[in-house]
């Protein structure tokens, strides 16, 4: 069982240990959410400095060895690393397989070279300008709702605003695949979020082998919401190929004719691509735009030069490509959301050939794994307020935010980063900028604050707002 037992007594001592708030609902510690990483940092600090790298130490899952890095050096190597050696962990596949399949997100080597020149052009920026119309009229749509809900009470109302802007990502996401909103894509989405609750824990960390073939009544649960995202996203992709040939979906079935597919069948690797690229562009999405409208609430001060910066440049327009480009606070603001709360929470990586880092030999089957909020927040690199939300920080760059540009890595690192995170922040963009052109926003009572790792790091009850009309 490894490192298990050891960190399973740890998490039970910091969930009995009393929890300062001091900082809520700015942010969250990194060391309440995985305390064994903390503390294991802190224990072997001093000794690995000297001999390797500072925050560098390897652990056990069962018989899974893993290297968590935390030192930039090494980020750096990893970053800049072009080997095909260096790829995405096998029990990926094995734990996420029903929500991830073998498509962009898992898939290594020659198989994930092909998928990944033919969805990566889908998601440059040029394609996401071409799109912009789209996120618009979901936005206003949105802004119509909350008007809606705001008309029934007396110039303000308490919003539960998560399924609104899932609808948002959804719509886009959709119609960037497929050219419309498909009824059927409709279906998918609390689906895939059944999915994703269902596989939060992984496997590695239950110690109980080949727990995921168990007919338990989760299992049982996996495997039939697998078979019903598998058929709808076949009937929707092949009901009418012909009616839009330039979207995502129809470039990934006829990229299934050509190129390598490895143990795949063509309608495998059409689904799990679809799959793959649905919840980065709805979910990861969703959950960084949540948790911006989370802390833009609870800081006015910077709502306000917000919306004084988007009156300024857009003048009661709708926004454009020129537009955002122009808005420098509005740039500095989604930096420092994703500084606290990044798209992507690891970074996982697998040698599958003996591999150097610096000055460390990675042997073949070791994975590598990288706690994104654990240095996206590390006081050494980012200062002693390097908790609280100061979107300031940006406001000479990445370079000048923090010691070292490798500390901050929202969208994972090297050749295997988020080919989607120009949608992601063109998305929240559009969606600051008109919400903050309709709307002042602040906490609501009913909110409670627990961010809470899902797959993703996100609310886990929810985000509940005052939404008032300006």
């Amino acid at each position: 069982m490894g490192n298990i037992p050891e960190m399973k007594r740890i998490m039970s001592m910091a969930a009995d240990a009393p929890r300062s708030e001091a900082h809520l609902p700015l942010g969250f510690s990194t060391s309440t959410t995985f305390p064994y990483f903390a503390q294991w940092t802190k224990l072997y600090a001093n000794v690995l400095s000297i001999l390797t790298t500072r925050g560098t130490f390897t652990f056990a899952l069962g018989n899974e060895q893993l290297l968590y890095v935390a030192d930039t050096k090494l980020v750096k190597e990893i970053n800049l690393s072009k080997t095909l050696d260096l790829g995405k962990p096998s029990y990926l596949q094995k734990d996420r397989g029903p929500l991830l399949g073998k498509g962009l997100i898992t898939s290594n080597g020659a198989v994930w070279f092909h998928q990944r020149k033919t969805i990566a052009p889908q998601l440059f920026m040029d394609k996401v300008k071409g799109n912009l119309n789209i996120m618009v009229e979901s936005a206003s749509n949105l802004v119509s709702s909350w008007l809606g809900l705001i008309e029934l009470g007396s110039g303000s109302a308490d919003i539960r605003v998560d399924d609104y802007i899932r609808s948002f990502t959804s719509t886009v996401i959709s119609k960037m695949m497929f050219g419309s909103h498909h009824s059927k894509a409709v279906e998918l989405f609390p689906k895939c979020r059944a999915l994703m609750k269902n596989l939060q824990t992984p496997t590695i960390l239950k110690g109980i082998p080949f727990f995921r073939y168990l007919p338990t009544k989760e299992n049982r649960d996996v495997w039939r919401l697998e078979r019903e995202i598998h058929a709808s996203l076949i009937d929707i992709v092949k009901e009418n190929p012909e009616a839009a040939s330039d979207k995502m979906a129809q470039i990934i079935m006829e990229s299934a004719k050509t190129g390598e597919l490895g143990p795949s069948t063509p309608d495998q690797y059409i689904v799990d691509n679809c799959k793959d690229v649905y919840l980065a562009g709805f979910e990861v999405t969703a959950v960084a735009t949540l948790w911006g409208l989370v802390l833009l609430a609870s800081n006015p001060e910077w709502q306000a030069r917000l919306r004084a910066e988007i009156l300024e440049v857009c003048g009661g327009h709708v926004p454009d490509t020129n537009m955002l480009g122009k808005m420098k606070l509005l740039k500095m603001v989604i930096q420092e959301v994703l500084r606290l709360y990044p798209g992507v929470a690891f970074v996982s990586r697998q040698t599958l050939k003996d591999v150097k880092l610096g000055d460390i030999l990675v042997p073949k089957g070791v994975n590598i794994w990288i706690w994104i909020p654990a240095l996206h927040q590390d006081p050494e690199l980012w200062g002693s307020d390097a908790e609280k939300f100061n979107p300031e920080r940006f406001a000479n760059g990445i370079s000048g935010a923090c010691k070292s540009p490798n500390a901050y890595i929202p969208f994972g690192v090297g050749t295997r980063m988020c080919p989607g995170q120009n949608l992601a922040i063109t998305e929240m963009k559009i969606l600051f900028t008109i919400i903050l052109s309709h709307f002042s926003l602040s906490i609501s009572p009913n909110y409670l604050h627990s961010p809470r790792l899902n797959l993703l790091l996100e609310p886990e009850y929810g985000v509940n707002l005052i939404i008032r009309k300006i």
